[in-house]
């Protein structure tokens, strides 16, 4: 029987697979706080934060002044509180949640396509979670581009997963009003299309 992704999550963080899961996305994860990151002293959200090992990261970089997570897994969270004394984690619904300040920087991966409506998110994101000039950089491996990821709502026993191409979630981004929307795939290889990554910007 298929559960939801949290249910799925809070199994993942009891047996180890969070750490896995991390080494697996480290290399389009650094590609992606490339792409996205400012030169300026920044704010850092990482929706979708697991462990919190991107938290962490950031963090340890030249001109960020604050890094936080939320995580709608309870198990999750509370392995990233234990691990992370020194940066703050939320455990929250992303689709109701509304932070108590706003950031220049959101960054998500491998989260999005577990909402019923990521349109709405992006467009909260944007309006309410975003400091002017800031930015949103997404990343997803489950899309309609890499094939090879199609028949994971099966393997993974997850029954709430939403499959978009590329320019559907271009046209999302642009939609919840980001500027400079730019798309690119990380990591493509054979028989894997790439983590695509989509940047966008707050006017």
């Amino acid at each position: 029987m298929k559960q939801s992704p949290i249910e799925v999550f809070n199994q993942w963080a009891e047996i180890g697979k969070d750490e896995g899961m991390a080494d697996g996305h480290r290399s389009a994860v650094l590609q992606m706080l490339e792409l996205s990151l400012p030169e300026t002293p920044f704010s850092f959200l990482d929706a979708g934060c697991g462990n919190g090992w991107v938290v962490r990261l950031v963090k340890s970089m030249e001109g960020c002044l604050l890094s936080e997570g939320i995580d709608g897994s309870v198990k999750m969270i509370k392995k990233a509180r234990e691990i992370d004394r020194s940066n703050r984690y939320f455990r929250d619904d992303l689709t109701s949640w509304s932070p108590s300040q706003t950031y220049d920087i959101i960054h998500s991966m491998e989260v999005f396509y577990y909402l019923e409506k990521p349109e709405e998110l992006l467009a909260k994101i944007h309006d309410k979670w975003l400091n002017p000039k800031g930015r949103m950089v997404m990343g997803i491996d489950f899309y309609k581009e890499n094939t090879v990821s199609h028949d994971w709502p099966e393997k993974c026993g997850i029954n709430l997963m939403r499959l978009f191409s590329e320019q559907e979630w271009i046209q999302m981004f642009k939609e919840a009003g980001f500027e400079e929307v730019n798309a690119t795939r990380l990591d493509a290889k054979d028989n894997w299309a790439g983590t695509l990554c989509l940047v966008g910007q707050k006017s």
